[in-house]
């Protein structure tokens, strides 16, 4: 059993004693219900530590072969109020971000994917994984943010530059045989006020920086590029987005090597259950009260 969690495990375990601190306030008053009451605040409390455990996403790992499960690949995506113009195609960029994004990961087929987002500040939108189906709806649902944070004058088009090296840095622990490639989408914040960051990742083995601003925000995406050590590709043409070539990613070989089995969901999945379950008591109790109070009157 291993564990691959969503946030630092120090996050995890601070997010528990939290949790843990404000049911202990409420296990008080439970009390005054006798047996029946500490029984439901076990059984909530429970619940929401099931779901912590949950986001420390426990699983089993594949045996490891001669290639160590093929590539991982990085999805860099500028989630700014750039990403709304519709300017490529007739489509906006956000859209044909997400076609590229759907045609590179065809491509990859049995690599592993993460997904790290950014406005002004970055965020990873998708842990690095092999469960290229469950990514699939969350490439659909990608949109331009919205909030200050997301406005074109606040964009940084290398706000991800830190938290890309970090899981690149991981995944070079979890997988040291394994090629990493990193694919950029962005407009190179051309309208942007604030102070730009640079990406300052060790070399990949591959990948492309994808501008989808023909205009002032070339120079800065080539400057990415060069800093990640990718080549530039203009997407404003609309062309057929080509995949990094690599020297051991090849589908035969990827789909020897079966993806990490998680088990997040049957954690999540007992959560659920149980809360449901204090929900319809919850309910029967208010019934229970508004029948008492109008026999009352």
């Amino acid at each position: 059993m291993t564990f691959d969690p969503v946030l630092p495990p120090v996050a995890l375990a601070a997010l528990a004693v939290v949790i843990l601190a404000l049911r202990a306030v409420v296990l008080r008053s439970a009390t005054r219900s006798g047996r029946w009451g500490v029984l439901r605040w076990a059984a909530t409390t429970g619940a929401l530590m099931l779901v912590v455990l949950a986001a420390a996403r426990p699983g089993v790992d594949a045996e490891p072969t001669a290639d160590d499960a093929g590539a991982n690949v990085f999805f860099v995506v500028d989630l700014s109020a750039d990403s709304a113009i519709a300017d490529v195609g007739g489509s906006t960029r956000m859209s044909a971000i997400r076609e590229d994004i759907d045609a590179l990961m065809a491509a990859h087929e049995g690599a592993r994917f993460g997904v790290i987002t950014f406005t002004s500040r970055p965020a990873v939108a998708w842990p690095l994984s092999g469960d290229a189906w469950s990514l699939r709806p969350l490439v659909d649902t990608l949109s331009p943010a919205v909030g200050p944070n997301a406005a074109a004058d606040q964009a940084n088009a290398a706000a991800a530059a830190n938290v890309l090296r970090y899981q690149l840095i991981a995944a070079r622990q979890r997988y040291p045989q394994a090629e990493e490639l990193v694919y950029y989408f962005g407009s190179g914040a051309a309208q942007s006020t604030s102070p730009q960051s640079e990406f300052a990742a060790e070399a990949v083995d591959g990948g492309a920086v994808f501008g989808y601003d023909a205009g002032d925000g070339a120079a800065r995406l080539r400057a990415i590029s060069d800093q990640l050590g990718v080549p530039y590709v203009n997407r404003a043409a609309g062309d057929p987005v080509r995949a990094a070539e690599t020297g051991s990613a090849d589908a035969a070989t990827l789909t020897e090597s079966p993806p990490r089995t998680e088990y997040y969901w049957v954690l999540t999945s007992l959560a659920s259950a149980l809360l449901l379950i204090e929900i319809g008591l919850t309910v029967r109790d208010l019934r229970r009260t508004r029948l008492s109070d109008r026999a009352g009157r």
